[in-house]
């Protein structure tokens, strides 16, 4: 049986009767919310994790156990993947177990849509596929220019832009893939608990392991993903911890997974040492308050506990690039110490910035073509205006041939790859998940629902600032956790407007 509160909803029968509440007896005397029935174990506390897990994944869709278990694919480093190699005129396309993943992913959605009918649901994310399909058709233009096409890497581009086409299709998968309760509750789960286990190894890497490539004990460490991987794991499980501190825990399907999500998210962000994603995440968490104030009016204790979350992580990330920072300090001319010796994180960004947008200033309406930024035939004529405005940086940290280390912040090598044209639907896309995504968690009567959104919100929003320290990669993790964050905006965006309709 189910109730008429939407897409994401589920009913609990026990001893062949059905139980259930209103949303605002759940949710307390001042009943936020005025829909139909949930049920109120799911919405409970189970009596142990085995219990919780047990009724997660009872009745959940095929489809989205399809999904659950392509995340474990789709977040490990691709030098762990088995691969096989095509090739393909001048050029090779290796295939992976994350190809396949996302394959079995799409197959299970077509299959949705064709034996359910839910294609037709799909209009109410309507502007995030308008600009979602404008985006990637100019990027499609860019890779295909004459500029590119002259380019000896073309064939190569031309891949990395097919892979990226590959998984922005994750993003259409989701809400045909997410459509109850339960369904988004394993996602989340697999989720959560696969980054709990990249953070354990993240752990174990910090006090010494040397496994998956380890750095130094003691410094930032990149588990089994990569560092800015794991930053984007870990902010999709410390995102629904973040949703559980200000709706409640208690109202968390499986709510022990709040606590796994909070300390794995947490760790997982700052062993990652990210000081992007750490700035994200502080506008990530002040639009979670916002959207969820008139929702569920949380406390001043609420506030201070995710104020707290955000402080420690960012006094982690910044003690675990403790000598990034101070060197970055030496840079901008705040502290007097010994000039570093070696490449230096954030200088060397700021040169790589620097130039994308001297190459951008030449090039400003549709830039030089898909990934070109990176070519020396590119950025080469900016080289030495760089040096003489960054006198005090080693040689090294200057691009050179057989150093072709690209722009290394997604909005500055869109504006000098795509221009202020790509740059603006990237910004217009982005935008398009957060909107949904605060929509969802503003008007969506379900009360998970809401949390999603509230989880989407911050975990979209600190993404955002991850992507400020890493380039144009396509089919990495990054990438798929923004796809399938922007696919759960857009889920949400179902569920409001099937509430209005009903």
């Amino acid at each position: 049986m189910t109730t008429a509160t939407g897409r994401w909803q589920s009913v609990a029968s026990e001893g062949g009767t059905t139980r259930g509440v209103s949303l605002g007896a759940c949710l307390g005397r001042r009943g936020w919310f005025n829909s139909g029935l949930v049920a109120t174990r799911l919405m409970g506390s189970p009596s142990s994790p085995a219990d919780g897990v047990r009724h997660v994944i009872a009745g959940v869709s095929l489809g989205s156990l399809v999904l659950a278990a392509a995340i474990p694919f789709l977040f490990v480093h691709e030098r762990y993947h088995p691969s096989y190699v095509v090739e393909a005129a001048s050029t090779s396309i290796e295939l992976r177990l994350s190809d396949a993943a996302v394959v079995a992913v799409l197959v299970a959605a077509l299959a949705s849509a064709l034996g359910r009918r839910r294609a037709s649901g799909l209009g109410a994310a309507r502007p995030l596929w308008i600009t979602g399909t404008a985006l990637l058709a100019w990027l499609a233009f860019e890779a295909v220019r004459p500029a590119s096409l002259a380019d000896e890497q073309f064939e190569s581009h031309a891949v990395s832009f097919a892979k990226l086409a590959e998984y922005a299709l994750l993003t259409v998968a989701v809400p045909l893939l997410v459509r109850r309760t339960r369904d988004l509750a394993v996602v989340l789960g697999s989720f959560v608990l696969w980054g709990a286990l990249a953070s354990a190894v993240a752990l174990v890497q910090f006090f010494g392991l040397d496994v998956f490539d380890a750095w130094n004990p003691g410094w930032r460490q990149p588990s089994f993903l990569g560092h800015h991987d794991l930053a984007a794991l870990s902010v999709v499980g410390l995102s629904f911890a973040a949703a559980g501190i200000v709706a409640g825990r208690r109202r968390l399907p499986a709510s022990w997974l709040f606590v796994v999500a909070l300390a794995a998210g947490g760790l997982g962000l700052v062993l990652a040492g990210s000081g992007a994603a750490a700035l994200g995440l502080v506008v990530g968490a002040a639009a979670l308050w916002l959207a969820a104030r008139a929702r569920f009016a949380p406390s001043r204790r609420q506030l201070l506990a995710l104020v707290a979350v955000v402080v420690v992580v960012g006094a982690g990330v910044a003690t675990v690039r403790d000598r990034d920072v101070g060197d970055f300090l030496r840079f901008l001319g705040l502290r007097s110490d010994t000039p570093a010796e070696g490449v230096e994180s954030y200088s060397h960004r700021t040169v790589l910035a620097y130039i994308g947008v001297r190459i951008f200033r030449d090039d400003p309406i549709v830039g030089v073509g898909w990934l070109r930024s990176s070519r020396p035939e590119v950025f080469e004529p900016y080289v030495d205006d760089a040096r003489a405005r960054f006198p005090d940086v080693v040689e090294e940290a200057f691009p050179a041939e057989g150093r072709e280390w690209g722009v290394q912040n997604l909005y500055v090598q869109m504006l000098a790859d795509a221009g202020v044209i790509g740059l603006l639907l990237l910004l217009v896309v982005g935008g398009a998940g957060i909107v949904l995504a605060w929509r969802t968690a503003r008007h969506a009567a379900n009360v998970w629902a809401v949390g999603a959104g509230l989880a989407t919100l911050c975990a979209l929003l600190t993404l955002a600032g991850e992507w400020a320290s890493l380039g144009i990669v396509a089919g990495i993790p990054l990438e798929a956790a923004t796809s399938l964050l922007l696919g759960l905006a857009a889920a949400g965006a179902v569920v409001v407007e099937e509430e209005s309709a009903g």
